[in-house]
């Protein structure tokens, strides 16, 4: 069961006007270490070693298997005492994934953003909004596709959501907090230039491969009256052991302020995958 109380000693973290929250984006790999072996406990080690407030991950198994531990999500939620808030899956060359979010915060809403771009794997990314206290916190978790030009309508389709009008049963977010397996390593000259333009310059460490990291695939963007301080790669041996991808860890701090309001931007069409329409399932 989710510990609530933790939540109560976060808010307390810092200042009343400036809590700060510990955020983490962690490509898991479907719980296969960089040894080629499955083992979910790697992971949920990790995890308490980092000790996230909010911890975004990608490539969460979905297949249920008979196994140990086949349901990773349900798994990572019991081990970490966390709330899990889990979507769609997609078809990868090495089966069923999802994204995931894993919080110590109560869940306002959720839902799914489809992201697929024709003829590659479809791809999405999770919206959610959390409530620290009285203020709603807006999580973006995505992990987007190999290509740059998928990649560049994948930013442009975020950015298209974050300016779409709030439904009646949503709050206004009095931040917003993107993050995710970007997979682009070519700085702002690719295909994620959008973000930058629209939420400001990311830090972009070096999180692939674990074991002698070059490329930085792994992001986090804070917009809203919220500062993201200490960005850093975890890089602790079970860490460089547990996925191929190393943690990407950030604090978010913010002070108290109203609800964003976001000026409307250039956004690029954005060709959906054949038939799709944007999932409710989360």
């Amino acid at each position: 069961m989710p510990d609530d109380r933790g939540a109560a000693r976060i808010l307390a973290r810092g200042t009343a006007e400036s809590p700060s929250l510990r955020v983490v984006t962690y490509n898991i790999h479907g719980c296969v270490g960089v040894d080629r072996r499955y083992d979910p406990a790697r992971i949920a080690a990790v995890l308490h070693e980092i000790d996230a407030d909010i911890a975004c991950l990608q490539e969460v198994g979905v297949r249920r298997g008979t196994g140990l531990h086949p349901d990773q999500a349900a798994y990572l939620a019991e081990a970490t005492g966390r709330r899990i808030i889990l979507g769609a899956g997609a078809r990868g060359h090495r089966g069923r994934f999802a994204n995931a979010i894993l919080t110590r915060f109560p869940v306002a809403a959720a839902h799914a953003i489809d992201l697929a771009v024709s003829d590659y794997e479809p791809r999405a990314a999770l919206d959610a909004d959390l409530m620290i206290g009285e203020r709603v916190l807006r999580v973006l978790a995505t992990h987007f596709g190999l290509h740059a030009g998928e990649r560049r309508l994948q930013a442009n389709r975020l950015i298209a959501a974050l300016d779409e009008p709030f439904t009646p049963d949503r709050r206004a977010a009095h931040a917003v907090l993107l993050v995710g397996d970007l997979n682009e390593w070519r700085g702002r000259s690719g295909g994620i230039r959008a973000l930058d333009r629209c939420l400001g310059p990311s830090a972009a460490p070096r999180t692939f491969p674990s074991w002698m990291p070059v490329l930085p695939l792994d992001r986090i963007y804070a917009d809203g009256p919220a500062v993201l301080r200490d960005v850093h790669v975890y890089r602790s041996p079970l860490a460089r052991l547990a996925s191929d991808h190393l943690p990407l860890v950030g604090t978010l701090w913010w002070t108290a302020g109203q609800p964003r309001r976001r000026e409307r931007g250039r956004v690029l069409r954005w060709p959906a995958r054949s038939g799709s329409r944007p999932s409710a399932d989360i």
